[in-house]
This record gives structure tokens, C-alpha cells and sequence, in this order.
């Protein structure tokens, strides 16, 4: 069993967030003129910004190196990409504006070679990180907020709907599996910046913050190593006393996940034919994970964080889970779909609580807003 553990959590690494990993493709020029490989940083939290020498914003050269000392031995690298595009302020070749850098700021980050971030000679790696996070808007409580956004609008009313780079010092935040994170404004203020490239350097945070409901999956069952580790991680919840009042019946059949689903459509037809992408009633995942608990109600709050370990786990995998109450109301009241229970083979004593859904994503939603005003500290 020690060796079985051993071998999960080495797949478990192996297989890490596999999804996220398209930035890494791109090639960039370092002030050598020579190519580097972005998968270079591979593991690394990243701050992505395009600078200039001469603009208002140059002193966040300061800040920018004074968060790369705070946190580079933990796993920060801030990629600095001098651009001529904005007022031309940025004059010189790559190695004059590094000698001014050095010389004014101290900066120990990597310097790259000079770019376009938009138009025709974009690079590429701008043209990947405006698809992924478009422009978010200035900071309009700020003065040269304010300032910046009349500028663009008098130039045109609808600057804000491109997804274009409108100034320099505009930063990309991308977590150490190559997600990109965030998007930043020169306005935006270095405190936030900072308290989001904590979360990203903990990997545990990371986790947390980067999970959503995924309800779109890719056609490719996940792999029986994976729900067995995401299964253990679950099972290790807490549990009150220790009585584990759960039981967990992971659905790898996919000819079951069909045949319960034409037992579905033949009972919802108009819902089914609404959504032109429907393969089965479990937002089309693969796989299945059901929980099941005493009936009466007992272990409700066990079962849930149960669950929260179990799509946190798949979440650091590279995996996206769903949690389903509507299939479990259908189950449980249809009699047509009762060989499906019969094949989870429920103790008796037990009910069927909730399913994950789970697969490899092919989404990754937005997160929605959070009310922080809930939250009150009692000192």
C-alpha cells in the first residue's frame, strides 16, 4: 500500500495542472540577442511587463525590483520587455536601456530584448497573453487614471472593448503552471499586485483560488491513477469522531453513464434538445464520483468536505470537477434509472447525497464575484 501511495503521488506531479502549459511554447530574445525558451521558467510565479525609460510610470522600476527581491527565492521572476510603442519612451537599444536601469534602479530581474506588444509585429507571446486577459480598465479613483482613460476616449469612445495594450507598464501575473493569472494596468497599485503574487507563490492558496465548475469536458476519460489519488485525497477529510460517515462509488463505465442518459432525454426531451453540445446528464464529464451518506441527514457536513478535498485535489491535477444536485434528483425519484443505483451497490442504510462530475476541462470560466462584506474579524 506504501509503494501504491508512493507511485500516485509521483503521478500526481508527473501530471500536474498538464492543461496549462501553452505559454511555455513561446521563445522570447534576452538582451544577448539570443532565443530563450519561456519554458525555461517552467515552475516559477511570473510578472510579465512591458517597460519604457522615459515614461511617468518608470519608477515603478523601484517597486518592480524591490517585490523581485521580496519574493525571487520563493519562485517570482519579473520579465521585463522594453517597448517603443508609447510615446516612443522607450529610445535606445537593449543594452543602453539596461545600463540606465542598472545604473538608476539596480535592477536584478532579466531584461529582454525590445518588442512591439501590438500591431502587425507584435510578439507573439503579447499576442497569447491579450487572449487569455483583455484590457480591464484604468483606475479611474487614480488622477493618471483618469487622465489616461479621457486621453484614449477622445480617440475613440470604445477604446476599452479591444483587448489591445494601451501603455506601458501594463503586467501579466501567470501562476507556476502557466495559467495567466491576471492582467494589471499601470494604474493598478503594486500592494495588490503583491498580495496576488503571495497567493500564486503558495501552492496550496494557488489551489484554492484557481478552482472553478467546470461544465464543459474534453472526450477523454481520466486516468483509473488520478481518481484513485483524487478518491484518497477525499477520504482523508476530516470526519467527526473519525466515523467517516460516507461511501464513495467512483463510475469509470462509460456504456452506464450512457444508459442512465437515454433514461434522461426520453424523461427531460425539451431540455436536452435546448443544448446543441449535449452528450450525458452529467454536464458530459467522463467520469463520476458519487457520495452517498445515512440517510436522515447524518454526515452531511462530513460528505462536504469530503467533496471540497476531492475537487481541490483534481483542481492541482489538471482536472475540473462539477458538483451535481439536478442528477441526483433525478436518480433518486426516477424508477427507470434505478439499475444505475443498483450498479453503485449503496449500503443499505445510505442514500446517494451528491456526484462530482469530473474530466479534463474544456473551459476555464472566469471567477465570479466574492462578497467580502460577510466576512467580519472579531477582535
Amino acid at each position: 500500500m506504501r509503494k501504491l501511495f508512493s507511485s500516485l503521488i509521483l503521478l500526481t506531479m508527473v501530471f500536474i495542472s498538464a492543461t496549462a502549459q501553452d505559454i511555455y511554447q513561446y521563445q522570447v530574445k534576452n538582451d544577448m540577442g539570443e532565443q530563450v525558451s519561456l519554458s525555461d521558467f517552467r515552475g516559477k510565479v511570473l510578472l510579465i511587463v512591458n517597460t519604457a525609460t522615459r515614461c511617468g510610470f518608470t519608477p515603478q522600476y523601484k517597486e518592480l525590483e524591490a517585490l523581485y527581491e521580496k519574493y525571487r527565492t520563493e519562485g517570482l521572476e519579473i520579465l521585463d520587455f522594453p517597448c517603443n510603442q508609447f510615446g516612443e519612451q522607450a529610445p535606445g537599444t537593449i543594452q543602453e536601456i539596461h545600463t540606465f536601469c542598472t545604473a538608476n534602479f539596480d535592477i536584478q530581474f532579466p531584461q529582454f530584448d525590445k518588442i512591439d506588444v501590438n500591431g502587425t509585429n507584435e510578439s507573439p507571446l503579447y499576442t497569447y497573453l491579450k487572449s487569455k486577459k483583455g484590457f480591464g480598465g484604468f483606475d479611474l479613483t487614480d488622477k493618471t487614471g483618469k487622465l489616461l482613460d479621457d486621453m484614449f476616449r477622445k480617440q475613440d469612445a470604445n477604446y476599452d472593448k479591444t483587448p489591445s495594450i494601451k501603455w506601458n507598464f501594463t503586467k501579466f501575473l501567470v501562476s507556476r503552471d502557466g495559467r495567466v493569472v491576471k492582467r494589471y494596468e499601470p494604474t493598478d497599485k503594486i500592494a495588490q499586485i503583491e498580495a496576488d503574487v503571495q497567493v500564486e507563490l503558495n501552492p496550496v492558496v494557488s489551489t484554492i483560488m484557481a478552482r472553478r465548475s467546470v461544465r464543459q469536458y474534453l472526450d477523454k476519460p481520466v486516468e483509473h491513477e488520478k481518481l484513485e489519488m483524487v478518491v484518497r485525497c477525499g477520504i482523508n477529510a476530516p470526519s467527526g469522531m473519525n466515523q467517516q460517515p460516507w461511501v464513495v462509488r467512483v463510475v469509470e463505465d462509460a456504456a452506464l453513464i450512457n444508459q442512465v442518459t437515454e433514461v434522461y432525454k426520453k424523461a427531460n426531451p425539451e431540455q436536452v434538445n435546448r443544448d446543441p453540445g449535449f452528450k450525458n446528464m452529467f454536464r458530459n464529464a467522463p467520469n463520476l464520483i458519487c457520495v452517498c451518506t445515512p440517510t436522515g441527514g447524518r454526515g452531511a457536513l462530513d460528505a462536504g468536505m469530503l467533496g471540497e478535498n476531492m475537487m481541490l485535489a483534481a483542481q492541482s491535477m489538471g482536472l475540473g470537477t462539477c458538483c451535481l444536485g439536478g442528477p441526483v434528483r433525478f436518480l433518486n425519484s426516477n424508477a427507470g434509472a434505478k439499475f444505475f443505483l443498483d450498479r453503485l451497490d449503496i449500503p443499505e442504510g445510505y442514500q446517494l447525497n451528491y456526484i462530482l462530475a469530473i474530466g479534463y476541462p474544456d473551459e476555464q470560466p472566469e471567477a465570479k464575484p466574492r462578497d467580502a462584506s460577510k466576512v467580519k474579524f472579531i477582535k
